[in-house]
């Protein structure tokens, strides 16, 4: 399993139902959006990863220990942030990124490692009232969302600074500004689905990527569903949706585009957001599904990936990948996004195209999505 991180880009790790997404800024800062870290991956005959295992053999290294400069929480499920207990035992976080959702869960709603990301969450909200300004790497915060929650008590002195509320651009990881190579934007959580589902409160972003003019893009929208997906496609520009890699909500759920309307019985296909997602689409482009390989048809209530939701993907996109099928699914591979050399490079297998969908793409008109943003708009 040899793998190097790219010197800058998006890595998709191959870990079953779960994301694990390392984000390469440059040579001295990364960031892990999501952790699914299972035990079995360390075994040799295992085609899952170990990503704590690789994290720990190629971040930077600060004081000579590997140096994480965040990691980012999308939600508190188990497969968002297994072995998280573990990272924090072996690698420096500088920073952690979470919604407010977190200091509402109950501990006995909460597996372990979720619980493990709650008290350390705490542990640096306190260190931060304490310090009255900056506590240092090791003790940052940053809150994504409405957080309301934080005017009770016992966060009293809590900066509003280190709060990020939709709709906000931002270039400062761990305290340094990297504008000119990175870019983010909080497009959820929305105030009112603070308290809903738990995947509805899931931290929702866009980060690009910088190599002077061109830029490379990711959606990241953790396990949000057609609502949401779809109000973030009503409320942000088109600069702050655009995506080289859309990875695919939920682990290729069918929930992001078919939908049971209020008064229906039964869930339809939600076109219009389809179209919205490919509009957005840069030349370059790819779907990614973390997940577990996708069937070619699921019996009613099974969990995702769904074999419906590929197919509408592949209306949009002539590159969708699953990172449990690629390149094989005995020996999967990372699936990698980078900027090289000043272009941008997909590294990940194509998956090749039933007549069917070739034919549905060709008459909706999406064989050419739009071209490369390389400047902000």
């Amino acid at each position: 399993m040899a793998f190097k991180l790219p010197g800058r880009g998006f890595v998709f790790w191959p870990v079953a139902n779960g994301d694990s997404t390392t984000i390469v800024i440059d040579s001295k800062r990364c960031i892990q959006i999501d952790l699914n870290h299972l035990e079995k991956s360390e075994r040799d005959d295992e085609s899952t990863w170990p990503v704590i295992n690789k994290l720990v053999e190629q971040l930077p290294k600060r004081g000579g220990s590997p140096y994480l400069s965040v990691f980012a929480l999308t939600h508190p499920d188990e497969d968002h942030c297994r072995g998280f207990e573990t990272l924090l035992g072996k690698v420096q976080i500088g920073e952690l990124w979470f919604t407010p959702r977190v200091f509402s869960e109950y501990k006995k709603d909460l597996s372990e490692s979720a619980q493990a990301f709650k008290e350390e969450a705490e542990r640096r909200v306190q260190a931060t009232i304490s310090a009255k300004g900056d506590p240092g790497a090791g003790n940052r915060v940053r809150v994504f969302g409405y957080a309301s929650l934080l005017k009770q008590d016992k966060y009293k002195g809590f900066s509003p600074d280190r709060v990020i509320v939709p709709g906000t651009a931002f270039a400062t990881v761990d305290e340094d500004d990297v504008s000119a190579k990175f870019r983010g934007f909080a497009h959820s959580p929305f105030k009112d689905d603070i308290k809903g589902d738990r995947n509805d409160t899931s931290l929702g972003l866009q980060i690009t990527l910088l190599d002077g003019s061109v830029a490379l893009r990711t959606l990241l929208l953790g396990d949000l569903k057609y609502p949401a997906v779809k109000r973030i496609f009503n409320k942000s520009s088109a600069a702050d949706l655009a995506w080289n890699v859309f990875l695919a909500p939920h682990h290729c759920s069918k929930s992001v585009m078919y939908w049971k309307d209020d008064g229906d019985d039964r869930e339809t296909l939600k076109q219009a957001l389809l179209d919205e997602i490919a509009s957005a689409a840069n030349t370059s482009n790819k779907v990614v599904s973390s997940s577990e390989p996708v069937p070619s048809s699921n019996k009613k209530g099974d969990n995702p990936p769904h074999g419906k939701a590929k197919r509408r993907y592949q209306e949009i996109t002539a590159n969708f990948v699953c990172t449990m099928e690629h390149p094989n699914t005995k020996d999967p591979e990372p699936v990698v996004a980078q900027l090289s050399q000043g272009k941008i490079q997909l590294v990940a297998a194509v998956a090749p195209l039933t007549d069917a969908t070739q034919a549905a793409r060709s008459a909706s008109g999406r064989n050419n999505p739009p071209s490369d943003a390389v400047t902000y708009g």
